[in-house]
């Protein structure tokens, strides 16, 4: 007890500059972890964000002799520094030596050998609330993994940074695919530990299955907050600016056009070599950490600067509308991706026909509403 008593009185002097006044975040609760940890064989999926202040969970745990078997990692590796999409593998913690299994590499599901020499796995991932972000799918797989080898999920909340609004449309079933696993809007509103208990309480997971899902709630976290974050939860998206936009910006990656990866401000700018009338101009290049061979790289970008555009309680299409307008040759403007960060078809074909912003966004209302009344049952926060 000693012991844990002095752990406890460094990791909370090293929070104290951290974070927003009066919100604890699930991992800061740390004798409830403790005791819920205690004598269990433990996993955890997280990656860098798994901490608070400088002091890492994994460490945390390994110092309170936790027995953590390995390191379950997602998107971006264990230690955030993985471009999008980039393949990571399978490795060992150098810290630690403890074992990190991929789960964005040759699989995406913990398989029944992952799981079977512990008892309970501990989620910590800070998320941003938008369908497409892909710590929620890891999420939604671990929950699967647990369900079908009965293991537990404890899930340490934390804030959602844009869990003050919903908005978007809701992902069509065919559409269906790792940016994008539920019927949910592009901006759910929703904490990781909510959303976790509404896939399980609406049957999302395979074949019905139910995960034992227990959440260490944050502390002092209402929806109405505008959260700031101490670490940026993955390398692209670097300040919380640019967390406000990415759910407007972020389906610039369903087009041709570059969204600022291989600059200092992604999902800040956008552009394309050819639309030259446009003022603003950017030359993408390979960051280490943040961006390796970006598209359009050492190419002369000209586009648009929204470092300044005020975020907005709402998804806006005006950049896309914007841009596709300005955009030359019109049937080349889309990709294959566009669908599925939209999750659905009919957004770029209203786009295509020239429909306003305005009668977009009045289309969705039906079913947003719905979502909104059925979010309802698995707010944790008011």
């Amino acid at each position: 007890m000693q012991r844990l008593r002095i752990t406890l009185w460094l990791f909370c002097a090293t929070t104290v500059a951290f974070g927003q006044a009066g919100v604890v975040v699930g991992t800061a609760q740390l004798d409830q972890i403790v005791s819920k940890t205690q004598g269990k064989r433990v996993g955890l999926l997280v990656n860098h964000t798994a901490a608070v202040g400088n002091v890492h969970l994994v460490d945390l745990l390994t110092a309170l002799k936790i027995d953590v078997k390995k390191i379950f990692a997602p998107e971006h590796g264990f230690r955030g520094t993985a471009d999008a999409g980039e393949k990571i593998s399978d490795g060992k913690d150098t810290k630690t030596g403890i074992p990190v299994i991929s789960l964005y590499g040759n699989s995406r599901k913990p398989k029944p050998e992952h799981l079977a020499d512990i008892d309970m796995v501990v989620f910590d991932i800070q998320d941003v609330g938008v369908r497409f972000y892909t710590y929620i799918s890891s999420l939604h797989y671990m929950m699967e993994a647990c369900a079908e080898n009965k293991k537990k999920l404890l899930i340490l909340d934390r804030p959602n940074p844009n869990g003050f609004y919903v908005d978007g449309p809701i992902l069509k079933p065919d559409l269906k695919s790792f940016v994008g696993m539920h019927p949910i809007p592009i901006v759910h509103g929703m904490t990781v530990g909510e959303l976790a208990m509404m896939i399980n309480g609406e049957g999302w997971l395979d074949k019905k299955l139910k995960c034992d899902l227990e959440v260490i709630k944050v502390q002092g976290y209402t929806h109405a907050m505008r959260y700031p974050l101490a670490i940026k939860p993955s390398p692209n998206l670097p300040n919380d600016h640019a967390i406000g936009l990415y759910p407007s910006t972020c389906l610039f990656e369903g087009t041709v056009l570059s969204i600022g990866r291989g600059t200092k401000h992604p999902f800040e700018v956008a552009g394309h070599p050819s639309l030259t009338t446009l003022p603003y101009q950017f030359t993408p290049i390979t960051i280490e950490g943040m961006a390796k061979n970006p598209p359009f790289e050492n190419q002369l970008c000209y586009g648009i600067d929204m470092r300044n555009d005020s975020i907005k309680a709402q998804l806006s299409l005006s950049y896309v509308i914007n841009m596709y307008n300005a955009f030359g040759d019109k049937e080349k403007f889309f990709n294959s991706y566009f669908d599925k960060l939209a999750g659905t078809p009919v957004l770029q074909q209203q786009i295509r026909q020239g429909l306003s912003e305005e009668a977009i966004r009045a289309s969705w209302q039906p079913e947003l509403t719905a979502f909104k009344e059925l979010r309802k049952k698995y707010l944790l926060y008011p």
